[in-house]
């Protein structure tokens, strides 16, 4: 199977290469196609101090269409709902490529917890404190992590 082939020679890259602030591998060596998590906010983030669960499945026909990754950690974040999608430019069917690799994923996840992009908002009511009033945005995000995403 391509996927399997292409997935374990991605989980040698990043055992060879880490992606900053994300550790990820299989659930179980039984199945390479089930993944699970943890990123780490950046410290100049509204996240600072906060660890997120992420979860990626793999579809069977993985790299010719994306993987589905969620961040199941409640986060305050206008690009992430309650159930943990994800709405990101490089994740949409129509956006991604073959080439792109989970390694890129994850830098744009840990990137998206850094800026956030209200204009692509899973939750608008979120973006509009993000677009209006930064503070509350900053203090309500910073609660969110005390509450939800200690580590």
């Amino acid at each position: 199977m391509a996927s399997n082939r292409r997935i374990h020679k991605e989980i040698a890259e990043l055992a060879k290469t880490p992606v900053p602030n994300a550790t990820v591998g299989p659930v179980d060596d039984s199945n390479p196609l089930n993944w699970a998590g943890t990123l780490k906010a950046p410290d100049s983030s509204a996240y600072k101090g906060g660890v997120f669960k992420v979860t990626i499945v793999f579809p069977t026909d993985y790299p010719f269409k994306p993987p589905v990754v969620k961040v199941p950690t409640k986060i305050y974040h206008p690009n992430i709902d309650d159930d943990g999608s994800i709405c990101m430019g490089l994740l949409k069917t129509e956006v991604w490529k073959p080439s792109t690799k989970i390694s890129d994923v994850l830098i744009a996840l840990v990137d998206l917890l850094q800026n956030p992009v209200p204009e692509d908002a899973l939750q608008t009511s979120i973006a509009q404190v993000y677009n209006a009033d930064q503070a509350a945005f900053q203090k309500t995000a910073k609660e969110w992590v005390k509450k939800y995403a200690h580590a």
